[in-house]
């Protein structure tokens, strides 16, 4: 009896893990990974969000919700974005959250890149101008036949005339773009294209009105309600969205990404690069502290790092290396001025113009810190020279010319040459004259090891007369 209950028992068990059993797997192996990219779209923010839908993809995610409030950023780093977002097997949903959050400039692209675009009751998008996402300057593109050709063509002749051709093809490129992600995704292609000719901005309802976005959620709770079921283009392949009673998961920076945000900033950047180059000086100049030397390698390789990730102005970058040789080179070769001051209005000219504010507007040295710059360097400088000057006063205490003047003892009597004691040490000296043991001498000059002295005698006399 007892036997035959513990079958039964086993058969409920299985029959009900039969049951359950595709629903728990369900939900482990295809969970939805929410990522947040909050600030401006820069190199950190990209790397993260790249490596975020990475990681969705070796989770076997069902969705990945990439949840943004941007005001816009670098366009190296917004493409490297959208262009993972176009490779993902994982659908991409773009969700502009919480309330009050903005998709501006990059973001607006990155949104119309997106699978599924959402967006949260009082937020909003666009503004996304060339001058404001940093465009690198491109090629002028031709449309292409048909009725897009014509609507494009429409949208230019209505937009304002860019000011010179640089300036023109950025709008060309941009406006180019963002239609051809829109065309991709099915989104009106004419506001985003508006929206980099004339950097207007919508409202989340105005954006739902116009078919610019999908979905308007509360937060990510109702969102993956209204996802639930929706039909979407992945690689080509149409897919039904299933998010019900699905695992969120959540995944947030790491060290990496939070360590790239922090170099990636111009004004870290340049300090990095400046304490890495005086610390190996100090180190070459003073063999064996080693810490600077450590210091200074691992601060000016990071500063490398940043600048390799930065769109920087060679030539810039160029004068704020000149301007560092030049201060330095004024305190082992001391011009009293000269070299430590073109190194200074080297430096503050380089710090200006490392970052072409057309080219990353969000990623200029801030003014006050190049000011600051230029006072420190400046009293760097002054204390060189007022040392340089202190040290050109002081009297000689060695060497040769240190020696002319000197007073000695002569040690024995002699005609010409003799013996003296000068400066506590025996020195073969010669005279004009005969001296005599004792007697007080004065170094007029020196041939090689040999002395020539005068009787003090005779020098008091001298100046008497």
């Amino acid at each position: 009896m007892t036997r035959q209950k513990w079958r039964w028992a086993g058969s409920a068990a299985a029959l009900l893990a039969c049951v359950l059993w595709p629903g728990i797997v369900h939900t482990a192996a295809q969970p939805v990974v929410l990522l947040t990219l909050e600030g401006a779209v820069s190199p950190a923010t990209a790397d993260y969000a790249v490596r975020g839908i990475r990681q969705a993809a070796e989770k076997s995610a069902s969705v990945v919700i990439l949840r943004i409030d941007t005001p816009g950023g670098l366009d190296t780093s917004m493409r490297r974005i959208i262009k993972e977002i176009l490779a993902s097997s994982v659908p991409v949903v773009v969700f502009v959250a919480p309330g009050g959050a903005r998709a501006a400039s990059a973001g607006t692209f990155i949104l119309y890149a997106s699978h599924v675009a959402a967006m949260a009751p009082a937020t909003n998008l666009g503004a996304a101008t060339p001058v404001q996402i940093g465009m690198a300057p491109g090629g002028e593109p031709k449309p292409a036949p048909g009725d897009g050709a014509k609507e494009q063509g429409k949208a230019k002749a209505d937009a304002p005339p860019p000011k010179d051709s640089m300036t023109k093809k950025q709008v060309h490129d941009a406006s180019a773009y963002i239609r051809s992600l829109a065309q991709l995704r099915g989104r009106n292609a004419d506001w985003g294209e508006k929206a980099v000719r004339e950097a207007v901005s919508l409202s989340a309802q105005e954006a739902k009105k116009i078919k610019v976005i999908d979905v308007i959620a509360q937060d990510v709770p109702d969102l993956l309600k209204q996802l639930h079921g929706r039909k979407v283009t992945v690689q080509g392949v149409e897919r039904t969205l299933d998010t019900a009673n699905v695992e969120t998961v959540a995944i947030e920076p790491d060290w990496r990404s939070r360590l790239l945000a922090v170099i990636a900033d111009p004004s870290v950047a340049l300090i990095l690069m400046m304490i890495g180059i005086y610390g190996l000086l100090f180190e070459f100049s003073n063999p064996g502290f080693v810490l600077p030397g450590v210091v200074g390698a691992i601060c000016l390789l990071l500063a490398l790092f940043a600048f390799q990730l930065l769109p920087i102005n060679y030539a810039g970058l160029a004068l704020i290396l000149l301007g560092i040789a030049f201060i330095v080179g004024e305190a082992f070769m001391p011009s009293f001025g000269a070299l430590g001051i073109g190194g200074v209005v080297a430096l503050v000219v380089g710090s200006v113009i490392l970052f072409d504010p057309e080219v990353a507007a969000d990623y200029a040295v801030p003014l006050p810190f190049v000011v600051g710059l230029s006072v420190v360097s400046g009293a760097i400088v002054f204390f060189i020279v007022t040392m340089a000057l202190k040290a050109r006063g002081r009297p000689v205490v060695s060497g040769r010319e240190e020696m002319v003047g000197a007073r000695g003892e002569v040690l024995e009597d002699f005609d010409q040459e003799g013996w003296a004691r000068v400066h506590g040490e025996r020195w073969r000296v010669a005279a004009a004259g005969p001296m005599r043991r004792g007697q007080t001498v004065r170094v007029i000059g020196v041939d090689g090891l040999k002395l020539r002295v005068e009787a003090e005698s005779e020098r008091k006399k001298e100046k008497q007369t």
